[in-house]
């Protein structure tokens, strides 16, 4: 009898481990969230805390909070890189970030922050992890879960003392960890791992540092040394770090991202692939993706609609808006010299491309561009050309900064916007000067491109 109480104890104590112990369905997840820390080219734009943003097609990104940190570390070097955002298996989630404020990658650290949050909306519990006692950095955490050991995985870019090598530790509570031990060393620096785990397969995508090139591994056990690279290199652009691995809420498909690592270049680029298991990643045209606002290093993550509403609720979204061009997607509508242009991003003063998308201030159905860094300026023409003026108020200043937004001439998802009061003209690029011309849907391909933009964040 006595070992009969035993043995139902030890089922319901197993019942009940397997409960907890069972992944929120991926189908539940109708949305993302992205971690990430800031800079931009003279660093005006640079914050190690920890942002977040948000998107319900993973590919467009809008900032939470106006790009203000939502939570800040309290110990160690008082900053962050490297946010890395893991769903537990009750549910909850988990947040871990490189002990690093700024860019002196030339100082050893052997601690990651690390923060608790039920939805994302608070964060709880901060503490830092200690990993090891090795004279190296501790960057750009990934976690997972290892089903087969009960516990998770924390794996960070560290150096063993000859080459740059992935560590690991085994954890069930993020604050006590085992002895870190080699997880991936392939017999050349890599640099960046991203785990995920689908199915029964282990993917770790990594940037090879001997060619700055980005690979993919995988493994049937999530074992330490057990992965085995099965893609061949990606970059795009002059370099690039940093994979992110995300798969689609829809149940088919993968996006791979990929940092840019300077701030001066364009921030992300990204891959599509139907199948992470293949050979086959495909670059994607800057116009399908927005990264968030200077955003740089992070992870992104599945959440459900009631996590982004709550996020929503919680963050608040941008009180500014940027315009974005279709057929130079990397370049973003801004003032130079009070002069409207489109410029490639990232640039400084980053605030420059930022409006506040106000009522038309000679007719309300329409729209006007406040200047969000020099207020009280909008965006005009004055003979045909685009300035960024004070507002006089008077009745011309008016007409001249009003424009009707209407479907996008090239592009009906986009928008277009039409002078209020020249009708037969619109706002468009030209050698990368804004100014309004007259457009019909009988223009040029060109033309109805050049005036053409995504109204984003």
């Amino acid at each position: 009898m006595a070992l009969r109480r035993r043995a139902l104890v030890l089922l319901a104590a197993l019942c009940a481990a397997l409960a907890v112990n069972v992944t929120p369905a991926s189908a539940a997840n109708t949305a993302y969230v992205f971690a990430y820390f800031t800079e931009s080219p003279n660093m005006t734009g640079a914050n190690y805390g920890l942002h977040l943003a948000v998107s319900q097609d993973g590919l467009n990104w809008t900032p939470l909070n106006q790009n203000n940190p939502v939570a800040t570390p309290t110990a160690g070097t008082l900053g962050l890189r490297d946010p890395f955002i893991l769903r537990k298996q009750d549910g909850t989630f988990v947040v871990l970030a490189t002990d690093l404020n700024g860019t002196d990658f030339g100082q050893n650290n052997q601690y990651l922050h690390v923060w608790d949050s039920v939805d994302l909306t608070s964060f709880t519990g901060y503490r830092r992890i200690h990993l090891h006692n090795l004279s190296t950095h501790t960057w750009a955490p990934t976690a997972f879960w290892d089903a087969s050991r009960g516990q998770y995985g924390i794996v960070y870019s560290a150096n063993n003392g000859s080459t740059d090598v992935f560590m690991v530790n085994y954890t069930t509570d993020f604050r006590t960890v085992s002895a870190n031990q080699v997880y991936f060393s392939p017999g050349f620096p890599v640099l960046d791992g991203d785990i995920v785990v689908d199915g029964s397969t282990f993917y770790l995508y990594y940037k090879n540092l001997s060619t700055g090139l980005l690979y993919g591994a995988r493994s049937s056990t999530g074992a330490p040394n057990s992965y085995t690279t099965y893609t061949s290199g990606l970059r795009q652009g002059n370099a690039i770090e940093a994979p992110l691995l995300v798969k689609n809420n829809a149940g088919s498909g993968w996006w791979l991202w990929g940092d840019s690592f300077s701030p001066v270049n364009n921030d992300f680029y990204a891959w599509s692939s139907t199948n992470i298991g293949g050979n086959s990643w495909t670059a994607l045209n800057q116009r399908v993706y927005t990264p968030p606002l200077n955003a740089k290093h992070g992870s992104i993550a599945g959440i459900t609609a009631a996590e982004y509403n709550g996020l929503v609720s919680r963050w608040g979204l941008p009180s500014w808006t940027r315009l974005k061009s279709s057929n130079f997607p990397d370049r973003f509508a801004r003032h130079a010299n009070y002069v409207g242009r489109i410029d490639t991003y990232p640039f400084d003063p980053y605030q420059d491309q930022l409006w506040r998308m106000v009522p038309g201030l000679a007719d309300s159905a329409g729209v006007s561009f406040e200047s969000v860094n020099i207020p009280g300026r909008y965006l005009r023409h004055y003979n045909y050309e685009i300035r960024l003026d004070a507002n006089d108020n008077t009745a011309a200043f008016r007409g001249d900064a009003t424009f009707y937004r209407t479907a996008g001439l090239a592009d009906a998802a986009w928008s277009s916007f039409r002078s209020y009061n020249v009708p037969d003209r619109y706002l468009r690029h030209s050698n990368y000067l804004l100014r309004i011309d007259p457009l019909s849907s009988s223009s040029s391909a060109t033309d109805r491109q050049d005036a053409t933009f995504r109204v984003t964040s």
